[in-house]
């Protein structure tokens, strides 16, 4: 099943609240409507309308400063405004034509604003006085009842919305920091190979030259021999770097689906590891690590998927596919809205070099190579190679 792409923080959060603006007028707007084509009366009509216009606007800010994290003592005088004047309309405009409803409106507020333990106390004193107000003011025994039991589900449903919120944005946020982490933690293990490869061999040959300086005046022949074992250091040097980048570089698709599956579910993001065949011969196991290594780069840093699902097949005995799939496509020019690359093909560099080098590598292999977008929102990429070699 693909999972629907999250939007950001402050996206979701102007949904919020829109749609809770929408439900709070859609609770008053029979009565209005009644004050607008029942009653016809412009002096009960203005001063509700600017009443429901103002509650919900001022319910709207109050609940977006807090998904946003800016709350402030403030907020819970904004509360009391909102608590005052929907619990006045009633009072003055009549609870008999859907005006009742107005002693509701705080109640979703009510755990946004205040702490936990003390939102509960208010919501329960809420309930209580507010089924007394409405007996009051004349509300049927009913209504009174509705009352008692919405009040609590509405301070409920506003604190779960708000803390869900919060909970997925914490979740974005720390998502986002394993991945840096993952990234920042092989940065250091290859700056700790070229230290301890280089580290030595560098300090020999200072130690060297600092010797050839000091006999540069009366002992020609001495210098000539410590120059020639700094030239066998610094070639043995270069030897050494070469082989750990050689092997930095040099990959295999075990390997490479090992480290995949680990750094994409440290980052949060739904992978398992599959079985590879034990038949595969050793000349495509390193064409398709480098796909795997760039397809997990490519969804770290240029996707928000939440799943990825990877699959080998050699099962024809002559070819192996290797396929992944994500649900985060790409945002990178040229390979989002449903474009995609193949092996074989001319491109001017807006599909990033990544993807067209593996392009070339596969195709360079006899093998063929696609990444694109599909039709249901998710990215997929599939590799193939001949089993006999290329």
């Amino acid at each position: 099943m693909v999972q629907p792409r999250i939007p950001r923080a402050p996206v979701i959060a102007a949904i919020i609240v829109a749609l809770t603006s929408v439900s709070l007028a859609g609770l008053l707007l029979p009565a209005l409507l009644d004050e607008a084509f029942g009653r016809r009366d412009l002096v009960r009509f203005v001063p509700a309308l600017a009443a429901v216009a103002g509650v919900c606007g001022l319910y709207g800010w109050l609940l977006w400063l807090n998904l946003v994290r800016r709350t402030g003592p403030v907020h819970r005088l904004g509360l009391a405004v909102i608590t005052a004047v929907s619990w006045a309309l009633p009072a003055f405009l009549g609870v008999g034509t859907g005006w009742g409803n107005a002693l509701l409106v705080p109640a979703g507020l009510i755990a946004v604003v205040l702490p936990a333990r003390r939102a509960a106390v208010v919501a329960a004193a809420g309930t209580v006085v507010g089924a007394g107000y409405g007996l009051v003011l004349g509300m049927r025994p009913l209504a009174v009842l509705y009352q008692l039991v919405a009040f609590p589900m509405v301070t409920f449903s506003g604190f779960i919305t708000v803390w869900l919120f919060h909970v997925v944005q914490e979740l974005r946020e720390a998502r986002a920091e394993l991945a840096r982490s993952a990234v920042g933690e092989e940065r250091l293990r290859f700056a700790r190979d070229l230290h301890d490869v280089l580290g030595h061999s560098l300090q020999a040959v200072a130690l060297r030259a600092e010797v050839a300086e000091r006999f540069a005046d009366r002992d020609p022949a001495r210098v000539r021999k410590e120059l020639a074992e700094i030239q066998t250091m610094a070639r043995d040097a270069v030897r050494d770097v070469r082989e750990v980048v050689r092997g930095y570089r040099a990959t295999s698709l075990r390997t490479e689906l090992d480290g995949m599956s680990a750094v994409l579910r440290a980052a949060g993001i739904a992978c398992d590891r599959p079985e590879v065949p034990v038949e595969l011969p050793a000349d495509v196991h390193e064409p398709l690590g480098w796909v795997v290594r760039e397809a997990a780069t490519n969804i770290l840093r240029h996707s928000s998927a939440t799943w990825c699902r990877i699959e080998v097949d050699a099962t024809d005995g002559t070819r192996v596919r290797l396929e992944i799939v994500n649900d985060g496509a790409s945002r990178r020019a040229g390979i989002s809205g449903g474009g995609a690359l193949a092996a074989g093909t001319t491109t001017d560099g807006a599909a990033g070099s990544g993807l067209a080098g593996l392009a070339e590598r596969l195709a360079a292999a006899g093998g063929e190579f696609t990444a694109a977008t599909t039709g249901d929102g998710t990215f997929r990429l599939v590799a193939a190679l001949p089993t006999g070699g290329s």
